[in-house]
């Protein structure tokens, strides 16, 4: 095991009783993880040691073989050891980014379980949880990640449907859509085996507004993103983005939300500057944009999971929106890529 100093001096101080063993924390990292949310998980923990002068926690990184791994940023991280049994009374946490249906494979999809099996307490920061589901760790679970993955993990794990919450925590499963969520995540642990004053201070020093909240969401709500409180227009916003698959028309949408189509219309331009049809589209594409970078659905398949009758009609929209056509694009970015 790696020697590390885990409880570095500080100005700060916070006097707490406890004098039991450091928990141990383990980050399994994988190719293009977000370094945002890696190091605002871990950072929160370095913290709670530092303002109380005790090794509350210990945490160790993790890769597939022990060698560097590459963040999503191009910086790498070195990791303490490669893929071994852990204890069982640790935590760990798969640590994903961008393409994270690419970035697992069955080696690791077998470690995981065998983790969970062993008795270890499972988690998933950004995307991590895609790795968690290949390992059927998410089967009846409530659990969260990163917003921008969530279309593309939809398509890949169709009986899996996760919160759009900033983070979950179901019995020993803990997850978080990323970003300074991983810190939410982390204070709510912290507060959880020592105490909420304790998760204060942490919270203090990170500077970071916490939620208190796990159920916020991820996407600013559509009334503050809008500077907006017509409920009218958040409502159907809403519906809008719970049907892209199946679209509904205006005027459907309307009945729901009990407003007349001229009186949307209104609300629309005022708001976002453009009619509630188009603003529709838009959604509808940039999930046609995101199931192109993140699966290998053929473009028919994807304009199904959107709502286009054929490959042809969102080609027509997905060019006027980014400039070419889907499969031209994908090509483009898989050259990119390589």
């Amino acid at each position: 095991m790696t020697q590390k100093n885990f409880v570095p001096k500080g100005a700060a101080s916070f006097r707490i009783s406890y004098d039991g063993p450091a928990k141990e924390i383990y980050f399994l990292l994988l190719p293009k993880l977000t370094m945002l949310a890696f190091s605002a998980a871990v950072e929160p923990l370095r913290i709670a040691n530092q303002v109380t002068n005790k090794e509350l926690y210990r945490w160790f990184l993790i890769t597939e073989d022990g060698s560097s791994v590459m963040c999503s940023n191009g910086i790498e991280i070195t990791p303490d050891f490669a893929l071994q049994n852990l204890p069982r009374s640790s935590r760990f946490f798969v640590c994903s980014g961008i393409e994270p249906a690419e970035s697992t494979n069955r080696k690791v999809q077998s470690w995981i379980s065998r983790q969970i099996a062993f008795g270890c307490k499972p988690g998933g920061i950004c995307s991590g949880a895609f790795a968690l589901a290949q390992a059927g760790a998410l089967t009846g679970r409530r659990f969260t990640l990163h917003w921008e993955n969530q279309p593309a993990f939809l398509e890949h794990f169709n009986d899996l449907e996760p919160s759009a919450n900033l983070y979950e925590i179901d019995n020993d499963l803990m997850t978080c859509g990323g970003g300074n969520a991983a810190t939410d995540l982390m204070l709510d642990m912290i507060e959880s085996d020592f105490g909420k004053d304790l998760a204060i201070i942490v919270s203090d020093m990170c500077i970071h507004s916490r939620s208190n909240n796990r159920q916020t969401l991820q996407k600013s709500a559509f009334s503050v993103a809008l500077g907006s409180r017509n409920q009218h227009l958040i409502n159907a916003m809403q519906i809008m983005h719970e049907n892209l698959e199946e679209p509904l028309n205006i005027s459907e949408i309307t009945e729901a939300v009990d407003i007349s189509r001229r009186q949307l219309e209104r609300l629309f331009q005022k708001y976002v500057g453009t009619s509630p049809t188009q603003y529709y589209i838009e959604l509808r594409v940039a999930r046609a944009y995101a199931l192109l970078n993140e699966t290998e659905m053929t473009v028919s398949e994807i304009a199904a999971a959107t709502g286009f009758g054929s490959a042809t009609q969102l080609t027509v929209r997905f060019k006027k929106r980014y400039g070419e056509a889907p499969t031209s694009f994908r090509r483009g970015w898989s050259e990119r890529r390589g």
